[in-house]
């Protein structure tokens, strides 16, 4: 049996167009036809290899997070000091969510978005969130042996207060009109958390 010809196009390449509509508009408001331009595929390929809309956004919203997760990963685990790693971090997301447009956090939005009721959406968002918490877990732990952390508050509590911080600031940062409401908020965060 012959197999079919080979795919014209790339799907991380397509997945990535959708995943920046779906980011961009959210699942309802995002259009078939918007999708397939962005993709750069016709509708036969989008079906073939994604499956319907639905299929399509959770494939997508996995890809956003596994990209964003481990990008904060691989930045909080980088040599040198757990602090300042754990600092350039919160810079990082600060900056990106003070730009003009900012879309927030793809993981958050749909939070936000979605019913509580859609189980497959909710234990994606929170198998997701897991992983930020323990990247930011782990990230405090070192901080914390190595002295650059106080040790008053449990590693585990603090990454959840980061995790809470850092979706709240993505939230926002999609209405403000300057930074200074998330530079304010990332140099408490810091202070609380330095030893004296």
């Amino acid at each position: 049996m012959s197999r079919g010809p080979e795919k014209q196009f790339d799907p991380e390449i397509a997945l990535a167009g959708a995943m920046e509509v779906f980011w961009a508009r959210g699942y309802e408001a995002a259009s078939l036809a918007e999708l397939l331009e962005h993709m750069g595929i016709g509708k036969k390929s989008l079906y073939d290899t994604f499956g319907n809309k639905r299929s399509l956004f959770l494939k997508a919203l996995d890809h956003y997070a596994q990209t964003a997760v481990k990008s904060i990963r691989d930045q909080l685990l980088d040599p040198g000091s757990p602090l300042e790693n754990l600092e350039q971090v919160l810079q990082d997301l600060q900056q990106r969510h003070s730009l003009p447009g900012s879309q927030g956090c793809m993981l958050g939005t749909n939070i936000a978005d979605f019913d509580t009721d859609e189980v497959e959406v909710a234990s994606i968002l929170r198998y997701h969130l897991q992983a930020m918490e323990d990247a930011f877990c782990i990230a405090i732990d070192r901080a914390q042996k190595a002295g650059e952390i106080n040790t008053t508050v449990s590693s585990r509590n603090l990454a959840r207060l980061l995790l809470c911080t850092t979706q709240g600031m993505a939230l926002i940062g999609r209405v403000l009109e300057d930074e200074t409401l998330l530079c304010s908020t990332v140099e408490a965060t810091l202070a609380l958390f330095k030893t004296t």
